[in-house]
């Protein structure tokens, strides 16, 4: 008899303490990224960006182009005044060429960010169905060492706001 209730009560205890566990999955969701068919879109419309920004730059540059050869086909016979301004233009139109390559190429990360957003937002939802639907209480990401999905019954993070006395 003894047996019997020391037998339930460690079938009790290990079934209690499975319950308790957590059950952590991975993904690889740059892979996943790079299957899905709405991707090839994304990159045209990257690449459709880029080729605008490239007019522009272009465009820049070509004028300065033109200001350097005018100024140095007349270097010889051009007042020292018109030398000193055209000079100082074509001082400008450069740091502006400069100024307009930093800048593009942070645009161009901001716009890729927009166009793969609803990507990513497609991705997380689906993470956060899958993970529900087979008991996941984590995904950690091995594309980027995060997690990709985290069951809010497991953060502590109140738990440690409210022992140091920290209020929302």
């Amino acid at each position: 008899m003894k047996t019997k209730i020391t037998l339930i009560i460690a079938i009790l205890c290990i079934s209690f303490s499975t319950k308790a566990q957590t059950k952590v999955g991975t993904i690889d969701s740059e892979f996943i990224i790079a299957k899905m068919p709405q991707l090839k879109m994304v990159q045209t419309r990257i690449e459709s960006y880029g080729a605008r920004l490239d007019s522009i730059n272009n465009v820049k540059v070509n004028e300065y182009d033109v200001k350097v050869k005018t100024f140095n086909d007349g270097a010889n016979t051009l007042v020292d005044s018109i030398k000193k301004k055209m000079y100082a233009e074509i001082g400008v139109l450069n740091q502006d060429i400069a100024k307009f390559r930093e800048n593009g190429a942070k645009m161009m990360q901001l716009r890729r960010n927009d166009f793969m957003r609803p990507l990513y937002q497609k991705l997380t939802e689906t993470i956060a169905i899958v993970a529900k639907e087979k008991g996941y209480t984590q995904i950690i990401n091995v594309s980027s060492n995060s997690l990709a999905y985290l069951d809010e019954n497991h953060d502590i993070t109140k738990l440690v706001l409210a022992k140091l006395d920290i209020k929302e």
